[in-house]
């Protein structure tokens, strides 16, 4: 559900821009005003942050509508984290997702950070999940808690995006037809990230339960540590060659709207390309792929190259979030102490 550039106008996308850079600013000085000694969960930021990197390459087809989806990952971080962490980590998965794999547009960076952070972390999660499963880790209470949060969490980002994208005009999409179709391809999406939430949940309180409760005073087990990491570099090295290339939610519910594979939007202004030069010369593996492939080779040879490029950018970006996140998150720290 990453917002391209053309979706917004200049005042509307740089609107965001303030909003995002101001909530990053306020949760970071909340971090630092936590009561726990985060022992676990600074390490944790770096590797669940390279986990949902790598996890959100990963397109999984949605059956009889020719689209896709991948997951967002913010209601996970922000039962594993907590909602501030949880938001900031995922912030240093969309920069860097910008930055230098040009996945959503720079214009539309604050957007994209407040649509798929901002909502599973402080509604979804506080609102849904911490109500549905109160005080216990039953299973089924966690099947239902997990799905429902992740479904609120998605479907108000996607009915986010339908308001941003009409109050910027810069498209003729018109709001009600393009909120009967963003809205129900999202909620088919938000189910089976619920379902994957729950999982990855699921093998949390069978190793780690302590991770899903306040310990404070907790320590990140190598174990834990090491098997997420493992996970990133297995879906982000191997498992995102086989992602659907159907179109997403958003691109599928746009085609559905204007009959269109893309989307034509009126004359880009000053700003618009501004940011596609940055984007262009900072992105080394755009579309997580490598800039250009080779004329006149096989297919064969040309798939090779694809998925080559795809697991080095599965790969790099995974590590490179890891270190982000966790950089980020020993700096918090250290201003607290």
């Amino acid at each position: 559900m990453h917002m391209a550039d053309a979706l917004l106008s200049p005042e509307v996308g740089l609107a965001f821009w303030g909003i995002s850079a101001g909530l990053v600013a306020y949760f970071s000085r909340k971090i630092t005003e936590e009561n726990d000694n985060a022992s676990m969960k600074t390490p944790l930021m770096g590797v669940m942050g390279a986990f949902v990197f790598a996890a959100q390459m990963i397109n999984f087809s949605i059956p009889g509508t020719g689209s896709s989806g991948h997951i967002g990952g913010g209601l996970l971080l922000a039962i594993l984290l907590g909602p501030y962490r949880a938001f900031i980590t995922l912030v240093s998965v969309l920069v860097l997702q910008c930055l230098f794999f040009a996945d959503g547009g720079l214009l539309a960076l604050g957007c994209n950070i407040f649509n798929m952070a901002f909502f599973p972390a402080f509604i979804a999660y506080p609102f849904i999940y911490r109500k549905i499963i109160g005080d216990s880790l039953n299973e089924g209470r966690l099947a239902g808690a997990c799905v429902t949060a992740a479904v609120t969490g998605l479907l108000m980002g996607a009915f986010a995006v339908v308001v941003e994208t009409v109050l910027s005009g810069a498209s003729d999409l018109p709001f009600k037809a393009f909120v009967l179709f963003m809205l129900p391809i999202h909620l088919l999406i938000g189910i089976v990230e619920g379902v994957a939430t729950w999982g990855v949940l699921m093998f949390v309180t069978k190793t780690q339960p302590s991770l899903l409760t306040d310990s404070a005073n907790s320590r990140m087990p190598k174990a834990i540590f090491a098997c997420f990491a493992i996970a990133a570099l297995a879906l982000g090295g191997f498992l995102s060659c086989f992602a659907s290339s159907q179109p997403d939610g958003l691109e599928w519910s746009i085609s559905k709207v204007t009959g269109l594979e893309g989307l034509e939007g009126k004359a880009q202004d000053g700003i618009h390309k501004i940011s596609a030069v940055i984007q262009k010369k900072l992105a080394f593996l755009p579309d997580y792929s490598f800039k250009s492939s080779v004329e006149g080779e096989s297919a064969e040879k040309s798939t090779l190259h694809a998925n080559m490029g795809t697991s080095l950018a599965g790969i790099t970006g995974s590590v490179l979030v890891l270190l982000t996140a966790a950089s980020f998150g020993m700096i918090l720290r250290k201003k607290k102490l």
